[in-house]
């Protein structure tokens, strides 16, 4: 086989994983008007929308590292619409009285702070780059809202899950606060831009 011929699925999927990030954005609108003019926040067609977006998730990393077509943009934007998804499933689903306002303020601050801080280091030299258990606590929290879309108000147990994503997410929001500034203490010293692993 050629080295062209061996190019060509390289350059097929090249923006594929980008383009599936998009797709996530672009979906969130969709989501968005249909929880909030569904009743009490239960809505098939809105956890639909959610999981499809959730599984873009999934499959934009897995197909970044298996080809090798990582990106600055995935690295910054891939986050960034998980955070924008989850936040808007939380509001609205607090608006709906199901789920509490204390999980919505912890999250945006985790997100808040995090966000801030990552601004700021990236101006001296940091990547983001993802840790494994931030990824645990997307899933977790992904799964958590999806269940709550799809069962009644009366059903509590998946609020169950949605707390043990919140802690997670915490735990995860601790780690990063911790390797961030090595990270930036590292990009100084060394040469390039340093990620926390």
């Amino acid at each position: 086989m050629s080295s062209t011929t061996e190019g060509r699925p390289r350059g097929l999927v090249r923006h594929l994983p980008n383009a599936l990030t998009c797709l996530r954005l672009a979906a969130i609108p969709v989501f968005v008007w249909l929880l909030a003019t569904s009743d009490d926040g239960q809505s098939v067609a809105a956890a639909i929308v959610f999981g499809i977006a959730a599984v873009t998730d999934w499959l934009d990393g897995r197909l970044a590292r298996r080809y090798g077509v990582q990106s600055r943009f995935g690295r910054l934007v891939d986050p960034l619409a998980d955070r924008i998804l989850i936040g808007s499933a939380l509001v609205l689903l607090w608006y709906h009285d199901r789920v509490p306002l204390w999980a919505v303020v912890l999250i945006f601050a985790r997100d808040l702070v995090l966000i801030s801080g990552l601004a700021a280091a990236a101006d001296r030299g940091y990547e983001l780059s993802v840790i494994y258990l931030g990824k645990a606590a997307t899933f977790v929290l992904m799964a958590a809202l999806w269940l709550i879309m799809v069962t009644p108000p009366s059903a509590d147990w998946p609020l169950v899950m949605l707390y043990v994503g919140i802690g997670l997410s915490l735990a995860a929001g601790i780690v990063y606060l911790i390797t961030v500034p090595r990270a930036v203490r590292a990009a100084r010293g060394g040469e390039g831009p340093s990620r926390a692993s």
